[in-house]
């Protein structure tokens, strides 16, 4: 079994490289070749038996595509992306890299005449307002940003090459990955977990949007969980429709918080400051809220059931419970 992860760098596919690591296995056979990729070099795991790359460099750049295609992978996670502030920030950056990236793997792939499994990760950005109180799986998607305009772009192309046979992938919508662990990066869904994240570590955490904000989250755990369940998963069971919305914890950002009091006391809420931020609600107040994920749930695929349990899986995976 041979694996590509493209963003092998970032704080999901570091993770899912710990986790395929942990595991040994795929799709019940042994990992044999793990490559990993990113703009900047992935860490190195030490994997015993197993031959491990790393590889920085623009996946958009003419023959890098094809240098990581020609090793064959059987699973291909396509993790490599801007994130969703940056994406609307830098307008060509974000086409490049979510757009021509995405295309150049693809077509890479399609030449090796190989046909993976490939695991895109898209977004629920991909959906735009106006939204009914809850997002069934049939709700057209309408993206009202570039990012998720660019993700949809990807989306369909998946599913075209899926359906030409070039490969057999799989396409899922995250919600907003929370508690993310380290610093904040430059997606306009940052604060979500920035006001879990810091005050637990007795910091100041900024807050740019109304309490009255109700999103959709799910925690890295749960992230690398799906992508390894659509690695694994039986594609004939998902049928035509690749892309599939996952399942999360809908909660206002005020039950973020009162969640955040219930675990952490009232001193950990204080460190929240209120400072509203037009250039984040204007992209926040476009994105959807609940999700009603018929299809993945059906699939297997699972998460929190509460933002309590969110919190405390991120204290037990990165504060040492």
């Amino acid at each position: 079994m041979r694996i590509l992860i493209t963003g092998a760098a970032g704080m999901v596919g570091r993770k899912l490289t710990e986790r395929l690591v942990r595991d040994g296995t795929l799709r019940g056979q042994k990992i044999t070749a793990l490559a990993l990729h990113d703009i900047v070099e992935p860490p190195v795991p030490v994997f015993d038996g197993v031959a491990v790359t790393a590889h920085a460099s623009d996946l958009a750049r003419q023959g890098v595509a094809e240098e990581l295609a020609a090793e064959k992978p059987d699973v291909v996670f396509h993790l490599a992306g801007v994130v969703s502030g940056e994406a609307e920030a830098n307008f060509d950056l974000g086409y490049r890299v979510n757009l021509d990236g995405t295309r150049a793997l693809f077509d890479a792939l399609r030449l090796t005449q190989n046909a993976p499994r490939v695991v895109y990760t898209s977004s629920i950005a991909v959906f735009g307002a106006p939204f009914p109180d809850v997002i069934p799986d049939e709700f057209h998607p309408t993206p009202l940003t570039s990012y998720g305009t660019q993700k949809l772009m990807g989306e369909a192309l998946l599913a075209d090459y899926t359906r030409r046979g070039f490969f057999d992938g799989i396409g899922i919508r995250l919600p907003t990955i929370c508690v993310r662990p380290g610093k904040p990066n430059k997606a306009a869904s940052g604060f979500f977990s920035g006001i879990i994240r810091e005050p637990l570590a007795g910091l100041e955490a900024i807050l740019p949007v109304p309490r009255s904000v109700v999103h959709t989250h799910a925690s890295p755990r749960s992230a690398v969980n799906f992508l390894v369940h659509a690695a694994e998963i039986d594609g004939d069971k998902v049928g035509p429709r690749r892309n599939l919305t996952m399942p999360g914890v809908a909660v206002s950002v005020g039950e973020q918080i009162e969640a955040l009091r219930r675990i952490a006391g009232a001193k950990a809420v204080a460190l929240i400051r209120e400072q509203p931020d037009e250039a984040v609600w204007a992209i926040v107040k476009n994105w959807p809220t609940r999700f009603e994920a018929k299809r993945a749930r059906e699939l297997g695929f699972t998460a929190e059931q509460s933002f309590d349990e969110i919190i405390r899986t991120h204290i037990e995976d990165e504060r040492g419970a």
